[in-house]
């Protein structure tokens, strides 16, 4: 995700201090992994440089001044573009599972373990994610279940992995 682009969309609905931004950024998108004060203001820093933003007032209190920024029409051009375009679509078609699985196959070591285990670390996480979307506001339940989906789709693929495990050795053996 782009900080940026995330910062410039949180300014369309008004100007706001960086203290404001991060906070708006932190509840709506940093449950997990909220943004640290700096980036908020060296990519606000980037985009005034850039022209997509300015200073709309500039308040002094007990410490430092405070800046308050706003999204210029170019910056709203760019929120515009980024919005409607679509994310390349995530193919996983080389992943760390199956390298982990042919790897196994081929040391001879049993890649049926490989899948229960990230079987059972797959579940852990589904747990987690349902006993948090349970607990959560929509927004929170909206991203559990973005995860929880995918997570699924892997166990789907895990499933049909252990069942063709016989067919995969002579494959990769030969």
């Amino acid at each position: 995700m782009s900080m940026g682009l995330t910062l410039l969309g949180l300014l369309e609905n008004g100007p706001r201090h960086g203290y404001d931004l991060k906070k708006a950024y932190d509840e709506r998108f940093g449950h997990d992994r909220p943004v640290h004060y700096g980036q908020v203001y060296s990519t606000l820093s980037r985009l005034l440089r850039d022209g997509l933003v300015e200073v709309n007032g500039v308040e002094a209190g007990g410490g430092p001044d405070r800046k308050r920024y706003a999204i210029t029409s170019s910056g709203v051009t760019d929120v515009h573009g980024w919005l409607t375009t679509p994310e390349k679509p995530e193919l996983y078609l080389q992943n760390t599972l199956y390298t982990k699985v042919v790897l196994a196959l081929l040391s001879g070591r049993v890649a049926a373990e490989v899948l229960d285990i990230q079987r059972a670390a797959h579940l852990r996480a589904m747990r987690e994610l349902t006993q948090r979307k349970t607990n959560g506001d929509l927004a929170d339940q909206l991203i559990c279940d973005h995860a929880l989906f995918h997570l699924e789709a892997d166990l789907r693929w895990l499933q049909l992995t252990a069942a063709r495990l016989d067919q995969l050795a002579k494959e990769i053996s030969s």
